[in-house]
Order: C-alpha cells, then structure tokens, then sequence
C-alpha cells in the first residue's frame, strides 16, 4: 500500500533519528577522547582563568562554526571573515559590545539600550542621538559622544568601503557632529525614514557598534588591528561581560560585576558568571554535547537530530513546543544567479530554473517539514503579509510551490538547446550547467542546493554543487566569483518592503572582480528593468512607513522583478534552534516571547538578562 506524504516524511525522519543515534553511538569513543583532551586544555586555562563552577556557566554554540575557528585571536568588530577575524557570532557581539538600541519583533517596539532616544527632524532628514547619561566602558572612562562620533567618521573616512556597513553610511550621511557629552547630530544625504532601524537597531543580525574613541583614536590603520590583548583589557567595550582567553574553538567571557548597567540601575546585573560559547562543528557533536549537559544553546539543527536529542534529554526544548519547532528567521533562503555568466543573464533562462524547482520538494527533503515554501522576495511576517505579499498574489505573482518541468523545458529548448543521449541539455558542444556554492558550515544551504542539483539535473541542467570555506564563500560572492549560490542576503525588510527591494538597487552595481558593498545586487543585475526598478525603489525610500502612496510603486516594481527573476527565492528560513533547560532556564519561545530567540544577534543581550538558574 501506497504512503501518504506525511508517513514518507515521518518515516524519513524515524530512519534520520536513528542514524543519528547510531552515529552518536560508534563514535562515542572518539567523542571521550576528545572530552578528555578538552578536559586537560580546560585544565591549562583555568591555571590562568578563576574557576567557574558548570552552574554559572553558559555554554553557546557558535552559529556556523567549523571544528576550529581560523581566527580566533584577531576580534576587531568591523571586520568580516574574509578580512581576518573570528566574526561577530563567537561572543564579542553578544556580551562585549552593546547595541544602541534594540528591535523586539514580538512587539515591533525598538528598545533603548546604550541610546536613549534617536529622533528625526520633519524633513527625516538630520537625526539626533542621546545616550544614556552614566553609561561607561569597561575601563571606567565615559561613554559619549565622542565616541559615536569618532565610529561614525572611520567608516565615513574608508575609501574601500570594506569596514562594516561604510558603503551604507557614505551613502547615507553627510556629516555627524557633537552637540554635547551625551548628543550628537548626523545630517543625511537625503530624506531616511528607516534611518535608525535600519542601522543602530539590531534589526537583522548586527548593528552599528561604537568604539571608544580613547583607544580606537590611536589606531593608525583600523585594516591592520586585531583589538585582542586580554592583558590590556582588549576587546574593550561597554557591556556586562569580558573576554578572559580565545583558543580555536572556544571563546570565554566572565561577568563584570561594575558593569555600568547594574550600577546606574538601568539594568540587573545578569545572573551568569561566566559565557562560553564554542565551535561544535556537526550535528553529532552538538548532539552529544546537548545530551550531556554540556550545551546550553544549541544552534539550527535538522529535525532528526532534536528529536534524537529530545528522546534522551528532556530538559531539551526549541521555540515552539510542537512541529515544526523551528522560529522564522527575517533571512529567506535564495539562489543567487549570477547575471553575467551567460546564459543566466537571460530571463527566461532564470525562470527555467525556477520552473525546474519543486519548492515544496526543497521544504520536505531538506527541511524534514520544518519551514515554507516562499512565495516572493520576502520573509512573511504579518507586517509584510498585508498588505504586500496578499497584494501579490492577487496580482499572479507569487512563485510557484512546485516544479513545472514542461515548462522549463521549453523555455530551455526556446534557447537553442537539445537534449544529448545522457539526458542534459546542450548547444554548440555545451553543456548547460550551473554550479551552486554553498558555505561548508551551514547544513541548511548545502541540504538546499543537494536537493536543487537531483532536481534541476531531472530537467536536463548539469547542475552541481560545490562546499567552500566561510570566508572563501563571502569573498566569491562579493567580487562574483560564482554561478549560483545559496544565501540570504535579499534579507532586509521585516514589516515594510523597500529593505529586501533596495538591495536589488543599481547603485549597488559592481562589474565581476570587483567588490559589492554590503553584498547588494550579488546578481549584477542591470539593465532598462534595473533603472526602472531602482528609480521605484529611491521613491519608496523617502517615504514615511505606512504610508499608502508606497502600494502603488512597490506593485510597479515588484512587477519588474518579478518578471526578470532577478533571483530565486527558495524557502522560508527555519532555526531550529534548541535550548537546553537543565542548568539555564528564561530562554525565549513562542510562550516566553520577550524577545526572538537569535542568540546569534547582538539583541542576545536580553536573553543573557532574561536566564535564571534552573529551579531558582
């Protein structure tokens, strides 16, 4: 007897759990020797580290993490994998460096942290910004805003725009001044609505960190500083937490008790002693890590790995207390295809390619059921659902959920090309073929681009995919070193259009070989449609949020878009991200929703206040 899709699925996810187990199980004895090899590195450091006992402690798996950390000792906050440091998700972001202000997408409040207030004037088009009075840096020397000032000039001042988000603030800002110790003034370009959502707002990942101008002023070259010396309080920030040692897989932070948070009263002091957040590498590991009490949080997992887990530790939970567990990152997954590697500069060409694709097939197989099929650009959360993406599908163009093989054949076959004898199509001695890059560590993007390569080579295209390393992956993107390749960076809007729309914005345009700012217009997209599109969007931009005028023009644009597929939207990004209860309770869910659950987000600062000893 025939099963129905859901038992294929449950049954898919039985066979996956077990593996699991059975992996976990051989390879248990390796995983002792290196607990044991761990434990005597544990012993090295706490030579030089106080000890903390296991129940003060929270241990973090760092998102996206290979087994070891290339670069663990270099920690300058505007740097990137690909210039040469350990990246923002490995503690810094989290406990370190504190975030002006903060987005709560429960409530869609922004809420004051270091800022107190950032306020526009009628013409959107000079912004004031007043710090909290007592806040100060781990040193005792004053935040103020001199320091927001000198932050905001170095990236004014980068002529390579490859400091993070210089491209966005050269584009926006004409100057920044201080008023007083605790106000500063920053006079826009041109009119920004979304001026402190967009950048000082946590509102996806990151956001504008301030440096302390006593220490970053006598930096002669920002490309050339690591900001690591633990002797000399390096990296120095504002927050409640510093870094005492850095190795290639772990990453420790210990609580400072005159943090000025918990003195000025603005805050409590958090209850940890002592963060850890570590490199795990593979579901295996964080699988037994989890089982044995030795991960707190846990990053995006598949759906086979947390019920294995659940079944032998139920202090083990996710965002939602039942299927499909996972919480709807802001980040839709996408193919991007690159314009200028022919044929793929054609339209119909990129439309083949979604015709190929079943995106219900990439939602069952890669997902095990755990997310959505997209059906546009955008995440669907309720501020963009209406009116905007209901908007777009009465008007026909949402994208499809499954595969039309007919029909990318034809448009294939429209091009000029046949099929050979091993069933791909070619032309002129060609094969058509695409390759998908992926980043090695991320499980999600290579289960997406596996499942698209079986179905685009079932249409006849000799698609392949390709694993490279993190940094190798953001370089080939930026400078368009690629054909294809799995992300999420049409990320951008949340509860309005124009944020996910401006990325596709021809100023961005770089020619292949050359680097894009803030990986915009990956694609290389250009054109009359580009020109069109992109004067579209500048309307949109200027315009206060909610207001009606913008469906008309986002309908306009969409449509140009659309038509062109400037990209292929896949699925809904799912973290199934699970949070382990036995010594940390307060962590956030659907039930418990202060805040999202992105501990990988500088917004992770509300979850540490939030945590609680287990049965306190």
């Amino acid at each position: 007897m025939l099963k129905t899709p859901n038992e294929l699925l449950q049954s898919r996810i039985r066979y996956q759990e077990n593996r699991i187990i059975m992996r976990i199980n051989r390879t248990l004895l390796l995983l002792l020797t290196i607990a044991l090899l761990v434990t005597l590195t544990v012993s090295m450091v706490s030579a030089q580290m106080m000890e903390v006992p296991r129940e003060d402690t929270v241990i973090f798996d760092v998102d996206g993490g290979n087994p070891t950390n290339p670069n663990p000792f270099n920690h300058n906050p505007f740097f990137g994998h690909s210039l040469g440091a350990a990246g923002g998700n490995v503690g810094t972001g989290q406990s370190v460096y504190e975030p002006l202000f903060i987005l709560n997408y429960e409530t869609g409040v922004i809420q004051p942290w270091l800022g107190e207030s950032f306020v526009p004037d009628e013409s959107l088009t000079v912004w004031t910004l007043t710090l909290r009075d007592g806040a100060y840096w781990q040193d005792g020397e004053a935040v103020t805003a001199d320091d927001f000032v000198f932050t905001l000039q170095m990236l004014l001042d980068d002529d390579s725009r490859r400091l993070a988000r210089a491209g966005d603030f050269q584009s926006w800002v004409s100057s920044v001044e201080k008023v007083d110790d605790l106000t500063a003034q920053v006079t826009l370009t041109r009119p920004n609505p979304r001026f402190q959502l967009d950048y000082f707002s946590v509102r996806i990942g990151g956001s504008f960190q301030m440096m302390p101008e006593h220490v970053w002023s006598m930096v002669e070259n920002p490309f050339e500083f690591a900001n690591f010396d633990l002797e000399n309080g390096y990296p120095l920030g504002s927050g409640p937490y510093k870094m005492v040692s850095a190795s290639e897989n772990e990453f420790v932070y210990d609580r400072d008790d005159n943090w000025w948070g918990a003195a000025s009263g603005t805050f409590p002091l958090p209850e940890p002693q002592r963060l850890i957040w570590v490199q795990t590498g593979n579901d295996d590991i964080r699988s037994l890590l989890t089982i044995n009490n030795e991960l707190d949080s846990v990053m995006d997992i598949t759906l086979g790995a947390f019920e294995a887990i659940q079944a032998q530790n139920d202090n083990v939970i996710a965002w939602q207390a039942g299927m499909p567990f996972a919480w709807l990152d802001p980040c839709p997954r996408r193919i991007s295809i690159n314009h200028e590697v022919e044929p793929w500069g054609s339209a119909d060409m990129r439309w083949a390619l979604n015709h190929a694709t079943s995106r219900n097939d990439v939602v069952r197989i890669a997902y095990e059921g755990t997310t959505i099929p997209s059906q546009s650009m955008f995440v669907e959360y309720g501020g963009l659902i209406d009116p905007y993406i209901n908007r777009l599908a009465e008007l026909g163009m949402t994208l499809n959920f499954d595969s039309d093989v007919a029909a990318a054949q034809a448009l294939i076959e429209g091009a000029g090309y046949t099929l050979n004898d091993a069933g791909i199509y070619e032309k002129d001695g060609q094969e058509l073929a695409i390759d998908i890059q992926t980043h090695e560590g991320f499980i999600e993007k290579r289960r997406i681009a596996e499942n698209l390569v079986e179905q685009w080579r079932t249409a006849g295209i000799a698609a392949t995919q390709t694993n490279v390393a993190g940094g190798t992956w953001n370089d080939n993107k930026a400078l368009g070193n690629y054909e294809a390749t799995g992300d999420w960076d049409q990320c951008g809007s949340v509860n309005e259009p124009w944020a996910s729309m401006n990325r596709d914005n021809g100023v961005w345009y770089a020619p292949v070989g050359e680097r894009v700012v803030g990986n915009n217009l990956m694609s290389r997209w250009q054109g009359e449609g580009n020109a069109r599109y992109s004067e579209l969007v500048d309307q949109i931009g200027v315009m206060p949020l909610g207001d009606p005028a913008i469906l008309p023009l986002f309908e306009e644009a969409y449509e140009i878009w659309y038509n062109e597929l400037v990209s292929l939207p896949i699925t809904q990004a799912k973290k199934l991200i699970p949070f382990n209860t036995s010594y940390w309770e307060g962590w956030p869910t659907a039930e418990n929703n202060f805040n999202h659950p992105a501990t990988w987000w500088h917004s992770t600062h509300q979850i540490i206040q939030n945590l609680r000893k287990a049965g306190s």
